[in-house]
């Protein structure tokens, strides 16, 4: 009796376990989606003020007017919070049962190489969290302006001036950088890790696959986001 109770307990931790890596698979898989759609839409800065201005003008009549003025994108964000939610659960209550599980450093250096590779998904994931916050505060929430030689009157309402004005600013974009390097590195794990979890690497060819495809996206998303702001810093484009 007590065997078939420990096995049903392990079944069930197994069960829930699957249940969280999907979890973490599918609203992660949104998160992609967002931001290879984000940074198409950054290089518009490439373009120039009218470009971009355009650009972010439509994203808020989007849907109108069937939506009202914004709708889409609140509607959107809404989303983006819950698999945000969704994403952090699953996130640290893995997080947590690793833990739990492995109460002893791996010997194995296979395996303690897996190990730092999680702990940098982790923790790594923890510091793109706090530029994310950043990020929304700066253009989007509070539109703060730190360049000091840019007034706050001559950006007016224009996301294209807030963001010309921001890349300016040596720090800003060296911060910028390194956080996109992070979301690439992170970008790069977790599209493999959600290929392993949906069953995509069932073969050596599938394996070499899927490294491709997480490879190319996560470099591709990196340097889309970063080519504006280093082209603003050195004064290159419109």
């Amino acid at each position: 009796m007590a065997t078939t109770t420990d096995s049903a307990r392990a079944n069930k931790a197994s069960r829930t376990t699957v249940f969280l890596k999907l979890l973490m698979a599918t609203s992660g898989a949104l998160f992609v989606l967002y931001v290879i759609v984000h940074m198409y839409g950054n290089l518009k800065a490439l373009s120039g003020q009218q470009a971009f201005d355009e650009y972010a003008e439509s994203l808020r009549t989007l849907l109108m007017p069937i939506l009202p003025y914004g709708g889409f994108l609140w509607l959107f964000r809404a989303l983006l919070i819950v698999a945000l939610v969704a994403h952090l659960y699953s996130a640290f209550k893995l997080w947590s049962r690793a833990n739990n599980a492995r109460p002893v450093k791996y010997a194995a250096k296979k395996a303690a190489s897996a190990a730092v590779r999680a702990k940098w998904m982790r923790w790594g994931g923890v510091a793109l969290l706090a530029f994310v916050i950043f990020h929304l505060l700066q253009f989007t929430i509070v539109k703060f302006n730190v360049n000091s030689n840019v007034s706050d009157a001559s950006i007016d309402d224009s996301p294209y001036r807030l963001l010309h004005a921001s890349f300016q600013v040596w720090w800003v974009v060296l911060i910028y950088v390194i956080a996109l390097i992070a979301l690439g590195l992170h970008l790069f794990h977790g599209i493999w890790s959600a290929s392993q979890t949906m069953g995509w690497t069932d073969t050596p060819m599938a394996r070499r696959n899927a490294k491709t495809v997480a490879a190319v996206i996560a470099l591709v998303v990196s340097v889309g986001f970063v080519i504006p702001p280093v082209a603003i810093l050195f004064g290159l484009g419109s």
